[in-house]
């Protein structure tokens, strides 16, 4: 059975302060806000307890990672805490489970991976250089795991995203991504979850492993690259908050939060359950995310 839920601290953080006011303006959300609202509890906690990480990225390694389209971030940058972790993808699972969002039997497979020495260690590696280093995660054959791929890449994203976290508030300020050009991310590889238009209308993407953001041009697709407008249809939401961007060539979306019209920064939690809606209707029309 899963862990009993860890109440929330007193300090209660805008993200959630949101997430139970879109409850109550939209019962209907109410379920996955409160999924959302003990995800964020648990990752705060971590985020609380681990050390900053010190991180000094020389400049030549930047212009070669840029020149030859490379995401920056190794995994021995993340320094990763073991224990921390582990203990981070259990409860992670357990809320999962709590509000059946993970199989029963990948649950419990979850679980024994945990319990089970260095078991978990190859997976994120190889999990984080997938995308991050494709020729290290090729390089040998993949760790046996008794977890369905899907259910351990929602588990792995979600428990390493503070760690990630934190080493891309710690580079941000240290590199510049402007003449990045792709549709993944230059940190760590991943693919975008979301998007922001910024004052100046510019769109930025943000990464769903480590939250980056970097800018991307409105005029392509971030999966496919296909630049053809005619091809490129768009859907704005009844306030003009959000906004979905569909490529007719891959059959991908991307959702977007319009800070012109919002009154706020994102909020990817909050941000995310709002535009549930958007996602149903996009599925609707064939695209998926």
């Amino acid at each position: 059975m899963p862990e009993p839920r860890i109440p929330a601290s007193r300090t209660e953080s805008r993200d959630v302060a949101e997430l139970k006011r879109l409850k109550t303006s939209q019962p209907e959300l109410a379920e996955a806000a409160d999924l959302h609202i003990e995800l964020l509890e648990v990752q705060r906690r971590v985020q609380a307890r681990a050390a900053v990480p010190w991180m000094d990225i020389g400049a030549d390694r930047v212009e070669r990672s840029l020149q030859d389209g490379r995401p920056l971030l190794r995994f021995e940058d993340i320094r990763l805490d073991w224990t921390e972790f582990r203990l981070v993808f259990r409860q992670t699972a357990d809320v999962l489970r709590r509000f059946d969002a993970l199989d029963a039997d990948d649950y419990r497979a979850i679980q024994a991976i945990t319990r089970d020495g260095n078991a978990l260690d190859p997976l994120v590696i190889r999990w984080f250089n997938a995308a991050a280093s494709p020729g290290a995660a090729e390089a040998g054959p993949p760790p046996p795991s008794p977890v369905h791929p899907d259910a351990m890449e929602q588990v792995l994203a979600l428990a390493i995203r503070p760690f990630l976290e934190r080493c891309a508030d710690v580079i941000q300020q240290q590199v510049d991504f402007d003449a990045w050009r792709r549709g993944t991310c230059p940190l760590c590889g991943g693919e975008p979850e979301f998007a922001l238009i910024v004052s100046s209308g510019e769109r930025r993407l943000i990464c769903g492993r480590c939250s980056a953001r970097w800018r991307f041009d409105d005029s392509r697709c971030p999966f496919c690259l296909n630049d053809r407008r005619a091809a490129l249809p768009s859907f704005a939401g009844a306030d003009g908050r959000y906004r979905l961007y569909a490529c007719d060539v891959c059959r991908r979306y991307i959702k977007a939060y319009d800070a012109r019209q919002g009154g706020r920064p994102l909020m990817l939690a909050v941000d995310s359950v709002a535009t549930l809606p958007l996602d149903a209707a996009a599925v609707g029309r064939g695209y998926r995310g």
